[in-house]
């Protein structure tokens, strides 16, 4: 078949829709005219003058009768261009538009336009060609070498039209590089959607479903042309086809774009810059991208950048995200991820959001396996440092830390809050658990208040849990007591030449309990060894057993008191036994992260069954059961925080007695964040060596300020003084 076919003359413009697919009784601009929705009075034929006049101006046309226009049209503002087809173009006056100091006249000249309608005031300059688009008012395209839609296009949306096969149907094959976790991309999925698609591959009535939703969702008939928002600019650029852009869009100097949804709105509006190539993807509301970026087969959140020859691919990228400079392929990226540097990688993965990659980070090489199917799963709050190399397949709990190193095996770390150390030098990996809350309070205390400081969406459709203590982390931090009472005991009766096979796990864990509620020099005495964390054979060391014992528990109790102080304040008539009487009830253990937002694992199997039986039979409904489990989740974590703390108090009826000593503790704990926070963050004023490139400390204060300028430092010192009145007034209620 000829790659370049000829067609009879006067074809430009016309039989958009082929005939086979052009319904009885509809014409090819059927769809068209519902897109626009202008009344059809608005239009207008031009007039034999205006004809003339156009003329006249160096305009050609097959047929002037096929091009309408306004009651308001300055025919002086269109000079030296050529139509084709049918034409609307509406106000054209003879004004100016100002864009970042980039004046143009209203008006069309130099450019080729088929088939288009075109809004009031409109500036389409140099344009060489234009086909198949609606323009928004008011907005500007100069100096674009091609721009057009087919009758086929699908804006980026995971559909087939009528005629395709199913070859054609657009998948992101995130997760996983195989495509065993693909998913359908579509206008208005967030990552919630994204990973129980992508998760729940043995669920196949859930499976069945989603694809059928997503097709349902979007009509597959041919001949939708591409749209452009009222105020939007487009210069400069190359070749944009088959992509609808919403109102207010900037896009300068790109390369290409095509099959793309381009969401933007006036509070929420999206920019695209020089040397970017975006093919087949959504992009959210009030995105960045930038310098060089190329994108392809991909999802990009709200309120997301991708900057400075990022490269995505086959990737989801959650809302409040930057990626800059690094390669990021087959990954679904929750929200709040961080990641700079050209020599940052990450593939094959699913990151729980709340994470950061640093500089040189290696996240998943597939070499050590027969095949490519091997994935990554870090919790929220994953933070690999520099120069981190990490195989395949690994999983991570919420908020774990890995110092600099090439980690030679694959890993599984259920401890939440730890710091990871290879140590070459002794030949093991060393765990630190709840490092973050003993030795990096300012991070763990700023994470929550930066993240909802960053969030900048108007519409926020992905619910996200931003504390780090919150019933995910919590129930790890339950787990990972149980497992150092397990290993503790192990190395108290290895120590003592016992046999830790005649145990079982229920009597270890108590013989570790004892031992670390009883000598810290008792326990620090032994080397506790993890179990079933890395696929090697040489030691996994755990340190600082005792004190890391103490720390969770103390997370424990300031989770579960400060949310029943939230309780407590949001009903101001409650009293300890209203408290119990609405919150009793046993401990939720299973929560899973959906994109950001944590539900039950009971609430999660009904949403998916709901789905599989037809009972939610369109995204709109499954995004709304979202969001009611969203509005109930504050009342189910203060439920989980009640539970909690009747059983790190270890009683199956919490007392008042309990209560109030709780609140006592809870006020020294409070007290200990606020310590803790600034002496975290004192540390690096007063590090000698930071010192060293200024010439004095006047110089210093002048250029970093001191640690008493610090607005966060300030905000957990005003929290504290607060918290200890919300405590106070708490306490009053019950003596009186």
């Amino acid at each position: 078949m000829d790659s370049v076919s000829i067609l009879p003359a006067g074809i430009l413009g016309k039989k958009f829709i082929p005939d086979e697919y052009l319904p009885d009784g509809k014409d090819e601009y059927y769809h068209r005219d519902s897109q626009t929705l202008w009344p059809e009075e608005r239009w207008r034929h031009l007039r034999s003058d205006e004809i003339g006049r156009l003329v006249k101006n160096n305009n050609r046309s097959d047929n002037w009768d096929e091009i309408f226009v306004t009651d308001q049209f300055d025919p002086g503002q269109i000079r030296n261009n050529e139509f084709f087809g049918r034409v609307r173009i509406g106000n054209v006056r003879n004004v100016i538009l100002d864009h970042h100091d980039l004046k143009v006249p209203v008006g069309i000249t130099n450019s080729m336009i088929i088939a288009c309608d075109i809004g009031d005031d409109v500036a389409i300059h140099d344009v060489r060609y234009l086909s198949h688009f609606i323009v928004g008012d008011r907005s500007i395209l100069s100096n674009i070498n091609e721009m057009h839609t087919t009758n086929h296009a699908k804006f980026g949306n995971g559909i087939i039209k009528e005629g395709e096969t199913e070859d054609v149907r657009v998948w992101l094959d995130i997760m996983n590089e195989t495509g065993c976790r693909s998913v359908l991309p579509f206008d208005g999925i967030i990552t919630a959607d994204a990973y129980i698609w992508a998760k729940y591959r043995d669920d196949i009535a859930l499976q069945e479903k989603l694809k059928e939703i997503t097709q349902n969702s979007f009509d597959s008939s041919r001949g939708f042309y591409g749209t452009i928002g009222k105020q939007c600019v487009i210069k400069n650029s190359r070749i944009l086809k088959d992509i609808k852009v919403g109102p207010y869009c900037y896009i300068k100097g790109i390369n290409k774009l095509k099959n793309l949804t381009i969401n933007s709105s006036e509070s929420e509006q999206t920019q695209i810059g020089e040397g970017v190539e975006l093919v087949n993807g959504i992009i959210g509301f009030g995105c960045h991208i930038f310098y060089g970026c190329k994108a392809v087969r991909f999802i990009l959140g709200d309120n997301s950048n991708l900057k400075y020859g990022a490269r995505l691919i086959n990737s989801f990228l959650g809302d409040n995200s930057t990626i800059s400079c690094c390669e990021v392929l087959n990954n679904l990226i929750f929200p709040a991820h961080e990641q700079h540097h050209n020599n940052s990688f990450l593939i094959a993965s699913v990151v729980m959001g709340q994470s950061n990659m640093a500089a040189a980070a290696t996240i998943g090489s597939n070499h050590n396996s027969r095949a490519n199917d091997n994935e990554i799963q870090a919790g929220r709050g994953f933070w690999p440092g520099l120069c981190v190399s990490v195989k395949h397949s690994c999983r991570f709990a919420s908020f774990v830390l890995l110092s600099k190193a090439d980690y030679p095996a694959e890993l599984d770390i259920p401890l939440p809050f730890s710091l990871l150390n290879n140590n070459e030098m002794k030949g093991r990996l060393e765990i630190l658990p709840a490092f973050w809350w003993s030795y990096n309070m300012y991070a763990m205390a700023r994470n929550s208040w930066k993240f909802i400081k960053r969030d900048k969406r108007e519409r926020k459709i992905q619910n996200i849990e931003f504390d780090p203590l919150a019933p995910d982390s919590v129930e790890e931090i339950f787990n990972a007591r149980r497992l150092l009472e397990v290993w503790t005991a192990n190395a108290s009766l290895l120590g003592k030449g016992n046999l830790k096979d005649n145990k079982d796990e229920d009597e270890l864990a108590r013989i570790g309990r004892e031992l670390l509620l009883g000598s810290e020099e008792g326990v620090d005495a032994l080397e506790v060894l993890g179990e079933n964390m890395e696929k090697s054979k040489r030691k996994v060391v755990i340190l600082k057993v005792y004190e890391a014992y103490h720390a969770y528990f103390d997370m424990l109790h300031y989770y579960a008191a400060r949310n029943l102080l939230i309780y407590m304040n949001e009903n101001p008539t409650a009293k300890f036994s209203s408290m119990c009487k609405e919150l009793e009830c046993e401990r939720e253990c299973k929560w899973v992260n959906i994109g950001g937002q944590l539900i039950a694992d009971k609430d999660l199997d009904q949403l998916r069954m709901d789905i599989g039986t037809g009972k939610l039979d369109r995204w709109e409904e499954i995004h709304r059961r979202y969001d009611d489990l969203w509005e109930r989740y504050p009342l189910d974590k203060q439920k989980h925080s009640f539970a909690t703390l009747r059983d790190i108090l270890g009683t199956e009826k919490l007392t008042k007695e309990q209560w109030l000593s709780s609140l006592d503790r809870v006020v020294e704990i409070q007290e200990l964040v606020n310590e803790r926070v600034y002496t975290s963050r004192e540390k690096d004023f007063s590090n000698k060596f930071r010192q060293n490139t200024y010439r004095n400390e006047v110089e210093m204060t002048a250029a970093i300020g001191t640690i008493e300028d610090n607005a966060f430092v300030k905000e957990v010192r005003k929290e504290t003084e607060d918290f200890k009145k919300m405590v106070a007034e708490v306490k009053k209620r019950d003596m009186r």
